[in-house]
């Protein structure tokens, strides 16, 4: 999920975007899902059996609905949600008691990178989409892996397949638009790492980069997340907020024709608007890499 470590990343205000987080979240619960049965099976390999694992960490845990789905598939485990911001940790604890799961459900406020020492030892590491927010990965890895239990698990979960959830032709300006806005969030992404305190250039591959943390490398795979058209109306306001960000955000990056095309599928009033589309659909790819102590 798009969390965060408690840093000042620019622009990010990570507590009001919970909504957001969580809408993101929430469309992804199925991978999660699959994603944790396959580790489950991957303890089990490892000797650290999935009904026996002890402690599981939540690393940039957001509003918590991963902590939540953690919390079930490990229900005999201590899940320890780590973030910096307490007003995303309390929505965790909101979310746990509204699951039924706050009887193994903690959290634990952690500004990361500086203080990954502080989160102990567990059987299963968890974190989604935080690495790439702190300057040096492979630092980040190597405390992470530090923190892995003999048998157990680091699960970092990076990159996959960018969102598609409209037609290569809309109907509105040039086709291709999507293509148009994933370049230009790559150059942001790029940017943003770039700027980020003790940035360090690492290649990216994330099986290496857990090898050279002193794990063994345990399986990477990529799940599908497969929402088909026409998209329910959450699906429709998480895409409503991401393109609202892109309009926000991107300006630098796009073509001067394609920001009208933004503007008509930010309107909340007129057919050709995300909220209304016929054609919207959500498809995504989120790729899992685990390491073993």
């Amino acid at each position: 999920m798009s969390t965060h470590t408690g840093h000042d990343h620019g622009d990010i205000d990570w507590e009001a975007m919970a909504v957001h987080l969580e809408r993101e979240a929430e469309l992804r619960v199925p991978f999660v899902e699959e994603a944790l049965a396959w580790l489950r099976g991957l303890l089990l390999e490892g000797g650290c059996g999935p009904d026996t694992a002890e402690r599981a960490l939540d690393v940039g845990s957001g509003p918590g609905v991963f902590t939540a789905l953690l919390a079930r598939s490990f229900p005999q485990a201590a899940v320890v949600a780590v973030d910096g911001e307490p007003g995303l940790l309390q929505r965790v604890r909101d979310r746990a008691a509204r699951e039924g799961v706050s009887s193994n459900v903690t959290t634990h406020e952690a500004r990361l990178p500086e203080e990954l020492g502080t989160l102990g030892s567990a059987d299963l590491i968890w974190t989604s989409n935080v690495v790439h927010h702190i300057g040096d990965q492979q630092a980040a890895l190597d405390a992470l892996a530090a923190s892995v239990r003999p048998g157990g698990l680091l699960a970092v979960v990076e990159r996959g397949l960018s969102p598609r959830y409209l037609p290569r032709d809309i109907g509105l300006g040039r086709p291709g638009l999507l293509a148009r806005l994933e370049a230009a969030n790559e150059e942001r992404y790029t940017a943003m790492r770039e700027a980020l305190p003790g940035h360090t250039a690492v290649v990216e591959d994330w099986p290496a980069m857990l090898a050279r943390a002193g794990l063994v490398p345990a399986g990477t795979r990529t799940f599908l997340t497969d929402l088909p058209a026409p998209l329910g109306p959450e699906g429709r306001a998480h895409l409503r907020d991401r393109l609202a960000r892109a309009r926000e955000t991107l300006d630098e990056w796009l073509s001067p024709e394609d920001l009208p095309v933004l503007d008509a599928l930010l309107s909340d009033d007129s057919p050709t608007g995300i909220l209304h589309r016929p054609d919207v659909f959500y498809l995504t790819a989120t790729t899992v890499h685990a390491g073993r102590r």
